[in-house]
């Protein structure tokens, strides 16, 4: 255990325990190795046992850590003025993919609702059966009257015009970790010893991967991660959208940054009861596991299927583009009870210090020629 992070359950402790088994046998059923993207897949989404397909609250204070959309409403309202956009430039549809507790879908339809700009649908694709039901309950109980827009999706749909929203998405979606050394590229796995999980490196054998990785130049005693998932799913929103706009939102950089020569440990972390550390091993199935997001890579997945890129910036200047000072004069600094608190929440979301700068938002699109209202200033497009 370590000991700076809060103690878990019984309970906790025992369902990690189940989980462990339940990597352990897939270990054994692989001879003895699997890639990190494996033991990462089944910690975050073994049915029933993993961190987002369990039971346990993940999102806000009683969870392990805060949204955007969990922070303010500020967030999904400015959010849903992009949507309008990309809506009015195609079809009046919305497509979530991912809606975490149900927060952002909420504010984006209270918002569009008071400028009479809803969609004639709004999809939630969510792969996590426990966050399905607190969706449904969130949206049906703050939003009854609108029950015949809001739909959930077992897959994709098979085409697709309108918007397409992915937040804090890709950064928990499966990687493979990459070593540079000595001139050979190794693929970093995980094997089970006395119970208890090891890293062990192996000769990369993977085609797909090592197309990928054979580009990147990066000096010797090198580590970070390479998601496949992360292009296999913009690749299949891609094929899918006809006419309309994709919108990633996440912390991430363009891959010069994000293999940066300092950046030598990669970027994974995780997340528990809000403290993060680097231990993908401690209580699997009890933690988030993330990875910053090579936004070079999802434009790259899209653009080879035809999408064209329509911006990529910081989430400041997204915000800030799109107005969200305006909704913050809505309400008078006199009223300091409603304001302050306000005013806190836009500093989280925009200053530099805290998700501003980290956090960027991309987006792509199909038959859309016109730009974006949120890339009009402060386009980073070169840095991808």
């Amino acid at each position: 255990m370590q000991a700076n992070l809060p103690p878990p359950s019984t309970n906790a402790l025992a369902h990690s325990a189940k989980l462990c088994e339940l990597i352990r046998q897939d270990i054994a059923a692989q001879r003895g190795w699997i890639p990190f993207s494996r033991f990462m897949e089944l910690a975050l989404y073994a049915p029933g046992l993993g961190y987002y397909t369990a039971g346990a609250r993940k999102f806000g204070e009683g969870g392990d850590f805060t949204t955007a959309p969990e922070m303010s409403s500020l967030f999904g309202r400015t959010v849903a003025k992009q949507l309008a956009e990309v809506m009015s430039l195609s079809e009046p549809h919305i497509l979530e993919f991912g809606a975490g507790s149900g927060k952002l879908a909420l504010d984006i339809l209270g918002e569009l609702q008071r400028h009479d700009a809803l969609p004639e649908t709004y999809s939630i694709l969510e792969v996590s059966a426990d966050l399905r039901q607190r969706q449904q309950a969130l949206l049906h109980e703050k939003l009854p009257h609108l029950a015949g827009r809001v739909q959930w999706l077992d897959g994709l749909p098979e085409n697709f015009s309108g918007a397409i929203i992915v937040n804090e998405v890709l950064d928990a979606l499966p990687v493979h970790l990459l070593y540079w050394s000595d001139r050979r590229i190794l693929e970093r796995g995980v094997t089970s010893e006395a119970n208890r999980f090891v890293w062990q490196d192996r000769d990369l054998d993977c085609e797909v991967l090592l197309d990928v990785a054979k580009d990147i130049v990066v000096p010797d005693d090198y580590l970070s991660e390479i998601s496949i998932t992360t292009r296999g799913l913009v690749t299949s929103l891609s094929d899918r959208l006809e006419k309309g706009a994709m919108i990633f939102i996440d912390y991430g950089f363009g891959a010069r940054e994000y293999y940066h020569p300092q950046r030598a440990r990669g970027t994974l972390m995780c997340h528990y009861r809000h403290h993060s550390h680097d231990d993908p091993f401690y209580l699997p199935g009890l933690q988030d596991i993330t990875a910053h997001v090579d936004f070079t890579a999802v434009a790259e997945a899209a653009i080879d299927c035809g999408a064209n890129l329509l911006g990529y910036t910081t989430q400041a200047h997204f915000l800030i583009n799109n107005g969200i000072a305006d909704l913050m004069s809505e309400v008078p600094p006199e009223n300091m009870r409603e304001y302050l608190p306000l005013s806190a929440q836009m500093q989280k979301l925009t200053s530099p210090a805290e998700m501003g700068e980290l956090f960027k938002v991309i987006a792509l699109g199909k038959g859309i020629d016109s730009p974006l209202q949120a890339f009009m200033s402060g386009d980073r497009s070169r840095m991808l």
